[in-house]
């Protein structure tokens, strides 16, 4: 049995979690005193001792746990566990039944009910990450419902709750059949290498899939595309085949070479007709005005916070300035995919980081579409944090 404890919190939040937002941040409660051991159930109450929800104890960047119930006499046990996720796979359904594509998300953390673990699939390959020691302490009442639930080849895990939220390096097999990776999956027809046994990134972000499908259908023909922080080439690989004359990718990491010379070949691209390049995106930047370099479409998809030798980039105080850095370089009437998958701002701020940028650029603009995360990334309207991705297609006029 779990320990359970009475959490009483702030009646500046009450309303807040009556209305089912989800997360529970260390500023939300009284006092945190009696939260000794993560996987602690937490029985939310108001000043008054009245139940307001029923939760877990598990500390991760976003907070210091989760809201998942607001039923008292609900346990949180294994048939609580096998409930959501039942419920999340069969609404995956359509999915599971389309063949162009064999990666997506099955269980989406708090927006499938349970929040500090999301569960993907990868071509008969289950993939747990877990995110904090607190949702660890479940793992048994994960593991025997997705058993129970799916036939699969194998099941992965990947533990997201080291130092500062880090990745912890350990042999990351469950159950099922040792992978031979890569394993090759569809999104939208087109093949990527996944590899689930190195380290924490696998080789593709799923949740970009309908950006890459817009670029290849409807923009890439003939353009010639700079994909910058580019990992390992997914829109240079949907850029070249929706027909761009060139495309050049360039990315700090070292594996980024090997890994898009793979995605291009494994689509029988030639990768020799294209640029690959290792280096920090914004001494590319710098590299691409001295040559006087444009290009008709760039996308661009840095992470929230990226560090190199020379630069720190964090999203919500230099996304500006690296938009700017973009449009130096875009050809006129060109265009400018631009993502973030930083939590901190909404869409109405990062638009205002385009108005802005264009504006110091004295450069006019239309976004031609916007987008946030895929259907299988579901999302809880009353927690607006966990539908993070903002993207827009910018239109230079």
């Amino acid at each position: 049995m779990k320990n359970e404890v009475t959490v009483t919190l702030k009646n500046k939040v009450i309303k807040k979690f009556k209305s089912g937002y989800p997360l529970v941040q260390k500023s939300f409660v009284e006092s945190t005193h009696m939260l000794k051991h993560e996987g602690t159930i937490m029985n939310l109450v108001d000043n008054n001792g009245d139940f307001i929800g029923k939760g877990y104890y598990g500390s991760q960047n976003k907070g210091i746990g989760w809201v998942l119930s607001q039923r008292p006499e609900e346990e949180i046990d294994h048939s609580f566990f096998e409930k959501r996720i039942k419920k999340a796979i069969h609404g995956r359904n359509g999915f599971y039944k389309d063949t162009d594509t064999t990666a997506f998300r099955v269980f989406n953390g708090e927006g499938d009910g349970i929040g500090g673990f999301t569960i993907d699939y990868f071509a008969g390959y289950y993939l747990i990450n877990f995110y904090s020691e607190g949702i660890y302490s479940f793992r048994s009442l994960i593991l025997e419902s997705l058993q129970k639930l799916v036939e699969y080849t194998a099941i992965y895990e990947k533990k997201r709750f080291g130092k500062q939220g880090q990745y912890i390096e350990e042999d990351e097999f469950v159950a099922g059949e040792r992978g031979d990776f890569p394993v090759i999956v569809k999104e939208n027809g087109v093949n990527f290498a996944v590899y689930l046994n190195e380290g924490a990134m696998v080789g593709v972000f799923l949740d970009q899939r309908e950006v890459r499908k817009k670029i290849r259908d409807e923009y890439a023909e003939g353009q010639s595309v700079l994909n910058m922080f580019s990992y390992t080439g997914a829109f240079s690989v949907f850029a070249a085949l929706g027909g761009a004359s060139h495309t050049t990718s360039v990315d700090l990491a070292n594996r980024s070479y090997a890994k898009t010379i793979e995605n291009f070949s494994l689509n029988g691209i030639d990768f020799e007709a294209h640029d690959i390049v290792v280096e920090d995106v914004f001494q590319y930047f710098k590299y691409a005005k001295r040559k006087n370099k444009l290009f008709d479409l760039i996308v661009l998809d840095p992470p929230s916070f990226a560090r190199s030798k020379k630069t720190l980039f964090k999203a919500e105080k230099d996304y500006t300035n690296l938009l700017k850095e973009t449009i130096a370089i875009t050809e006129k009437r060109g265009t400018i995919v631009a993502s973030t998958n930083c939590s901190t701002f909404n869409m109405k701020k990062f638009k205002s980081f385009v108005d802005t940028a264009f504006k110091e650029m004295n450069v006019k603009f239309r976004i031609e579409w916007e987008y946030s995360l895929p259907q299988d990334y579901k999302t809880l309207p009353e927690y607006a944090e966990g539908n993070y991705l903002k993207v827009l297609f910018i239109r230079l006029l």
